[in-house]
């Protein structure tokens, strides 16, 4: 007769099934050895299987009985690690901060007058990580430094490099984005190379360097890691690092212009979140809605929002819907209580909903209403410094100019908006702006660049797909008394206005050192590019590409 697998056999298996990444079958292992008899580690372990299946209510009720039971062993410490998870669970998987806030200051009191160990480090890692997002940036960043000290203490690299990542975020929010990229850029780094000796923190990790990259607008940053992230979420099969990782990148491709590619990212990431974290689907159903917002599709944008009812983003996405419909009153009750919720100090949060409200105040009532927020955006985004943001504030600046009359200042400005809309790969940005520019030139009795503005924009937004704004386009042009433009894209799709540029700078003769420098890109950046371009015009070498791009008189 085969031997019965002992109880403590049976949470060998699931713990190694759990390293496998095989959580269904690491399940039935301890369901089987609790069965026989309760250990701490059986139930423990029974916690994380559920919790990557996102069983929340076994989840939790595993942990729970674990942690009494360590209680009752005497074991402290693990009780106190046991009371840091349920804190994190209620915080993450349900937003319960209450009961989160509850559950760490349990573990804080059980560790009182202990010797400072590995414990007293996760729990100042995730009290940090609460006080992010609860939006108390100073606080974070204290208790994150307290952490990591205790991780580089202990040679815990995934405590240590995980207290970097939310020091860094915190730092980001705060408008102070190079140190805290550069916190993030270490952690993930560290994350990805398997120094981590937990997955879920690695995890987090990425996607918190993910998150503050959207956050400051840094496009660039965000699709040198994308690949690489998305590569070692399938790797380690952590589902939800993969569906994030994508519905991050879904955004960076409608930012650059690549709406197919970005259609394809954002509805894998929808299905895979809803499918495998349905309480992280958020972000991933606001960003589909935006796409679909740019191309025109305003019932499924909105239906995709309902869906979405208690994301950040769902109301700032309502108020650009109301914007696009000319409904700036209803745009600017959306946005009071949004910025009103966000701290002032959290400055990339802010970022958002304040150009919104400088739109809305500004075609609501007018160019003296919106001062007091186009002076917040401006300095947002002198504090935060990337070109997006700076694009932004250009135009919001325009937009201002033009409801007070002052056409000539409005011009300036919007003229600004769109060069760097078009250095920073703002495909749909930098169209909108030069229809904002088109009008302007218009209501000074310059039709001929009106025209030329007009048409250019339309030509891109055709080119990406944004039917709405594309119509706005041609009915300008209608009233100033010009044909529309015939779209003419290359085979592969249209070139995204970065790689446009750098084609521009290839024609010119710059080298890829050359153009990185001129662009502040790195080389590799600048390759991927010209090996998008080189796909999308069906060309294989430079001189082959400049020469495609001029017969289709894109340069």
């Amino acid at each position: 007769m085969a031997d019965i697998p002992s109880a403590g056999g049976r949470v060998r298996d699931g713990e190694a099934l759990l390293a496998a990444a095989a959580w269904v079958e690491a399940r039935a292992a301890f369901e089987e050895a609790l069965a026989e008899r309760e250990t701490v580690d059986a139930l423990e372990g029974l916690s994380w299987a559920a919790w990557w299946v996102e069983d929340v209510p076994a989840c939790l009720e595993a942990r729970e009985r674990a942690y009494r039971l360590s209680r009752r062993e005497g074991d402290v410490r693990r009780a106190a690690m046991l009371a840091v998870w349920l804190g994190d669970d209620h915080l993450v998987l349900r937003g319960e901060h209450a009961i989160a806030n509850g559950w760490f200051q349990r573990a804080a009191r059980l560790l009182e007058g202990l010797d400072p160990c590995a414990e007293h480090g996760w729990l100042d890692a995730l009290v940090a990580y609460m006080a992010m997002v609860d939006g108390d940036g100073p606080r974070a960043r204290e208790v994150a430094v307290r952490a990591r000290a205790l991780g580089r203490r202990f040679g815990l690299v995934g405590l240590e490099m995980f207290a970097l990542s939310v020091e860094g975020i915190a730092l980001v929010n705060d408008g102070l984005v190079a140190d805290g990229m550069t916190c993030l850029d270490e952690a993930t780094a560290a994350a990805l190379a398997g120094e981590f000796e937990e997955l879920v923190p690695a995890g987090w990790t990425c996607c918190l360097l993910l998150n503050a990259c959207e956050r400051a607008r840094d496009y660039e940053r965000a699709a040198e890691w994308c690949a690489k992230v998305e590569d070692f979420g399938r790797r380690k099969r952590i589902n939800f690092v993969t569906g994030a990782c994508r519905a991050h990148h879904g955004a960076v491709l409608t930012w650059q212009g690549r709406w197919g590619d970005a259609e394809r990212s954002l509805s894998r990431a929808t299905e895979e979140l809803v499918a495998e974290r349905p309480t992280w689907s958020g972000l991933a159903l606001v960003r589909l809605a935006d796409l679909r917002r740019r191309q025109g599709r305003v019932a499924e944008a909105l239906g995709l929002l309902d869906r979405a009812p208690g994301n950040a983003l769902t109301p700032v996405v309502r108020a650009e819907i109301a914007l696009d419909e000319d409904d700036a009153v209803t745009a600017a009750d959306l946005l009071h209580p949004v910025l009103r919720r966000i701290p002032a100090r959290n400055l990339t949060l802010r970022a958002t909903p304040v150009e919104l409200m400088v739109r809305a105040t500004a075609a609501a009532t007018g160019a003296a209403a919106a001062a007091a927020h186009l002076q917040e955006l401006r300095a947002i985004a002198d504090r935060v410094g990337t070109r997006p943001l700076h694009a932004s504030a250009r135009r919001a600046e325009g937009l201002v100019a033009a409801a007070a009359g002052d056409a000539e200042s409005a011009r300036a400005r919007l003229e600004d908006a769109v060069a760097l809309f078009a250095a920073a790969g703002g495909a749909f940005e930098e169209a909108r702006a030069r229809l904002e520019l088109a009008a302007v030139l218009a209501s000074i009795d310059r039709p001929d660049a009106a025209v030329r503005e007009a048409g250019a924009a339309c030509t891109a937004l055709h080119g990406i797909g944004a039917a709405a704004e594309a119509a706005r386009g041609r009915r300008l042009l209608a009233a100033l008394g010009a044909p529309p433009p015939t779209p003419r894209s290359p085979a592969g799709g249209p070139l995204t206005p970065r790689e446009l540029e750098v084609l521009r700078l290839v024609a010119e003769g710059l080298t890829d050192a050359e153009i990185a420098a001129r662009l502040v890109l790195s080389p590799h950046t600048v390759h991927r590019h010209l090996q998008n371009a080189y796909a999308r015009l069906r060309c294989s070498s430079r001189a082959a590409a400049v020469a495609e791009a001029s017969r289709l008189n894109l340069l």
